[in-house]
């Protein structure tokens, strides 16, 4: 196995970009090597799995990438518990075509199937039932990780507890994940009961949410342009799991957008089109059954859509705004974003539940979340971002790492001030972009 030279690996949001020593593992047993050539021949190295990360925090640039997606069988499962063990690079699009006709789903799962295991749990996803079932590393039982200077190890709530709780959220940085083990929720169905409503303005979406906690699922659309009465628009989606309709996985395939856009496709005038249009379609109010895939994974069913945002590419931004402030949080970002013009084209709004996460650096907390995305405009774009890290600041909240590419060190420290922890165990030979940046001392 030898590393090899990649020019131009990517982000999922295209904005960073660069060279790394790539190598690709065909099995769990050559992780080791991997991992020392690539950190050989770049100084530093990190594991990579379908590089669904918007920002850096996937990325290694000028140094060593080990990707995992050749690490993608499946080693045990108990269909009688619902307990899957699997390689870390297996896919959840791979995972969910064996465990849904079984009967049995992920129990918390992100917007898109094309992520890893190990990335899962690396940055303890969260999806639209956060509120119910908490993160997903609230359902893994033990996983593997092989580390410079001890080799591979198992870790899980009882055995390696330090090093359990570092790793769920902690960005690939403590070592490789080799294996995952996950508790998987039963199904009786593929399909789900489903509602979209339409709502007229923030107050509604809010007082929607507190009436629907016995929906497991529950996310809204919001109009970014909607401004004054209207503030806060959009279509709030809650699902719950069929009681029949057999169990049908997903299909393969679908269309992929082959080119990038053209530069400025999406601004204040195509984004308000697509808004209106949008609201005023026959599914924006809708109460019947839907299969799991366009419910979950409504993006996935145009490849490569990322390269609608242009060659630049584009940030993703995400907040988590505790309880106490979140409403009028929200209705200052909302207001911001409207009144500069820079339509997000995806706003996505929900509130999270209180169920703690047993990693240290999980990104959730009690209140509301709001994720946005926009063109790369350069320093208009990232005066705009600076603006909402304002408000997000003095409501007590915090970033993503996993979606912003920009994040600033001191809002990073602020909002995980357990960090210096995951430093202390960082495998000496892992790095990222994204951890220099936010562990470099001016």
């Amino acid at each position: 196995m030898t590393a090899r030279e990649d020019l131009n690996v990517l982000a999922w949001g295209r904005v960073h970009r660069g060279r790394h020593f790539v190598s690709d593992p065909a099995t769990r047993n050559g992780v080791g090597a991997a991992i020392r050539e690539t950190a050989e021949a770049g100084a530093s190295t990190l594991a990579h799995g379908l590089g669904r990360s918007y920002g850096d925090s996937g990325l290694n640039l000028g140094g060593g990438l080990v990707r995992t997606t050749g690490l993608d069988r499946l080693i045990a499962f108990d269909r009688a518990a619902g307990i899957v063990r699997a390689d870390a690079g297996l896919s959840l699009d791979a995972l969910l075509r064996v465990t849904v006709p079984a009967g049995w789903f992920v129990p918390v799962t992100p917007g898109t199937k094309f992520v890893t295991l190990g990335g899962a749990v690396a940055n303890d996803v969260h999806g639209k039932n956060h509120h119910l079932a908490g993160t997903f590393g609230s359902h893994v039982t033990r996983f593997g990780l092989w580390r410079s200077d001890r080799g591979e190890i198992e870790c899980a709530p009882d055995e390696n507890a330090d090093l359990f709780a570092l790793t769920i959220g902690g960005f690939g940085l403590t070592g490789v994940i080799t294996w995952v083990e996950v508790r998987l929720e039963r199904i009786a169905s593929a399909m789900l009961e489903v509602e979209n409503i339409p709502v007229d303005d923030l107050d509604a979406f809010f007082s929607l949410s507190e009436r629907s906690d016995s929906w497991p699922f529950t996310v809204a659309w919001v109009d970014t342009l909607a401004r004054g009465e209207r503030l806060g628009r959009g279509i709030f989606s809650r699902g719950r799991w069929a009681g029949n309709g057999g169990l049908n996985p997903h299909r393969s395939g679908g269309p992929r957008l082959p080119l990038d856009a053209p530069g400025g496709l999406l601004n204040s005038l195509t984004v308000g089109a697509f808004n209106r249009l949008y609201r005023a379609r026959p599914g924006a109010r809708f109460h019947g059954r839907q299969h799991y895939d366009p419910f979950f994974y409504p993006l996935d069913r145009l490849r490569d859509w990322n390269r609608m945002y242009g060659s630049r590419g584009f940030y993703q931004w995400q907040c988590a705004i505790p309880t106490a402030h979140m409403r009028e949080a929200v209705r200052v970002l909302l207001d911001t974003v409207a009144a500069s013009g820079d339509a997000s084209f995806l706003a996505v709004l929900k509130t999270f539940g209180d169920a703690p996460s047993p990693g240290v650096l999980s990104f959730p907390m009690s209140g509301a979340t709001l994720a946005l995305d926009f063109a790369n405009r350069g320093a208009d774009t990232l005066s705009l971002l600076s603006r909402l890290d304002r408000v997000v600041a003095e409501a007590g909240g915090r970033l993503y790492p996993a979606k912003d590419g920009r994040l600033p060190q001191a809002m990073f420290r602020a909002g995980f001030p357990r960090w210096t922890e995951l430093e202390a165990a960082r495998d000496p030979i892992l790095m990222s972009s994204f951890w220099r940046r936010m562990t470099e001392e001016a």
